[in-house]
């Protein structure tokens, strides 16, 4: 068995801020000193000197990179975008679908399974992020804000359709959207709440029926300000009812484009860093150069940190997620600390893997990763195997 003594770093704590402190990691998990200096195994110490000491983050929202695509549906797709992420310090991933037909869904579905069943079958040792399950983006949304998604493909939410692919995929689907104001749908949310999360995305929706939505059980506000009417002081819309319901969290896009620092800033003052959930939104694009590519069967053309349909609708961002928290600290002016939060804990939290991610709590899962003064990350670890 590896271990591993990261030391003479600044660790982030369980209150959510920075301390000295020594970090101590046997096999697959995070111990306390007294459990590491009686577990038996080949030691290596890990001078941090100058370093932060983080959990891994958790993008709990994004659709590809390198070249791949979630909705490619294979196991091949799924190893490529792990091993980029993980690289990155982005150690759990629920990668997200777009509005597909069922079949291009399904199997998006048996894909996962089998890759995940590859590591608790096999043992093999991890090589990138650890895939913790999948984000529906789509088909239950409404035609006037579709966005980057295919109209053709949208359809009523169906408490048969999740049911038949969380049946497929081991039930690694944990979140879906939805347009609240479309038909069915409340009805929709009122069954399936508790199951899976409900966030409320790629709508038309006024405030009064977001209310009706989350008070039946929504939680969550997909990319925030994309997609969805703007916040009036008239017609105030779904953003002040997420405000008004203090369970309902919000994504962010944080890559400089889909929003402006200003109003970065100002969603943390409404929000604060408990209720964000800091996200990429990226597509296949990410990692490689401009060109054209494609997302959810239609035609992308990206040219430096900007994705455009033919029509110029944005198309995702091609960034990761700890470029998004270099971008939220160094040019918008987020504490470091409250980026971690939203990038790493609350992630976590919102799709119920606290108990074995998203700090650097002894017993947890050992996805710590280091990064440097810039923002970087230098050193990953997964499950305590330090990624090459």
């Amino acid at each position: 068995m590896k271990k591993y003594k990261i030391e003479n770093g600044l660790a982030f704590t369980d209150k959510y801020c920075f301390e000295p402190k020594t970090l101590y990691v046997a096999g697959e998990k995070i111990v306390t000193e007294e459990e590491y200096q009686m577990q038996e195994g080949q030691e290596e110490q890990v001078d941090a000197s100058g370093r932060y000491v983080i959990p891994g983050l958790t993008d709990v929202h994004f659709h590809g990179c390198m070249g791949y695509d979630c909705c490619d549906g294979t196991v091949e797709a799924f190893q490529n975008i792990a091993a980029y992420e993980g690289r990155q310090g982005v150690t759990t991933i629920t990668p997200a679908t777009m509005t597909m037909p069922e079949e291009v869904l399904m199997k998006v579905a048996h894909a996962s399974a089998e890759y995940c069943a590859r590591y608790e079958r096999e043992g093999q040792e991890r090589q990138g992020a650890v895939l913790a399950g999948l984000y529906m983006e789509g088909p239950f949304i409404c035609h006037a804000k579709k966005g980057a998604q295919n109209g053709a493909y949208i359809q009523k939410a169906s408490k048969a359709l999740v049911d038949r692919l969380q049946e497929a995929s081991g039930n690694k689907f944990k979140t879906v959207v939805v347009a609240p104001e479309t038909e069915g749908t409340l009805d929709f949310i009122r069954e399936m709440a508790g199951q899976i999360n409900i966030s409320l995305g790629h709508t038309t929706t006024d405030y009064d029926t977001a209310v009706k939505a989350m008070e039946a059980g929504a939680c969550e506000l997909t990319h925030l300000y994309n997609a969805m009417p703007p916040y009036n002081h008239r017609n105030p819309g779904p953003i002040a009812a997420a405000a008004d319901f203090p369970h309902c969290r919000v994504e962010l896009i944080c890559d400089g484009v889909h929003i402006h620092p200003a109003v970065v800033r100002t969603t943390f003052k409404i929000f604060g860093d408990d209720r964000i959930l800091m996200i990429s939104d990226s597509m296949e694009a990410a990692g490689l150069e401009d060109g054209a590519y494609e997302l959810g069967g239609q035609k992308v053309i990206v040219k430096g940190n900007r994705a455009v349909l033919e029509s110029g609708t944005l198309a995702g961002s091609v960034t990761n997620l700890m470029a998004c928290v270099r971008t939220v600290v160094q040019q918008m002016g987020i504490p470091l600390e409250s980026a971690i939060k939203c990038a790493a804990v609350n992630p976590a939290k919102a799709v119920g893997i606290y108990d074995q991610y998203g700090s650097l709590t002894a017993g947890k899962y050992a996805n710590v990763v280091l990064l440097n003064q810039d923002i970087q990350a230098e050193t990953v670890f997964v499950h305590g195997a330090k990624l090459s």
